[in-house]
């Protein structure tokens, strides 16, 4: 459990520190937007190095890396991608209901809790 945690830890301190430079270095190259390009650029390639992730653990045996590489790294890159693996296996599975209403809740419940974290915070220090 403890060695678990450790390579989570790990796995997340490199994540969180590839999308502060990956941010940084977008911005350089595509200049300061209004627009999230940062974000969505980081977003999407998470979502994409986790999918080819999967299938190369599976099929590699090396799912074992999962805590460091999918939890710690990319879940410290962008938690957006798990976000599209669990729906992409609910798709899989035929759920597609359940993907669209975990899509919207997700989409909307995350929003409204920011927001009210935002209504809270700017209340207690206002």
């Amino acid at each position: 459990m403890l060695n678990t945690l450790s390579l989570v830890a790990l796995g997340g301190a490199i994540g969180a520190s590839l999308r502060y430079l990956s941010g940084i270095g977008i911005v350089r190259f595509v200049g300061q937007t209004e627009f999230p390009v940062a974000i969505i650029i980081v977003n999407v390639l998470g979502s994409f190095l986790m999918g080819a992730f999967v299938v190369a653990a599976a099929n590699r045996g090396m799912m074992h890396l999962s805590p460091l590489v999918m939890t710690g790294m990319l879940g410290g890159f962008t938690t957006f991608s798990a976000f599209s693996l669990e729906t992409v296996m609910l798709i899989e599975r035929g759920q597609i209901g359940s993907a669209m209403l975990y899509i919207a809740l997700s989409v909307v419940l995350s929003v409204a809790g920011l927001a009210l974290g935002l209504f809270v915070a700017r209340s207690v220090f206002a």
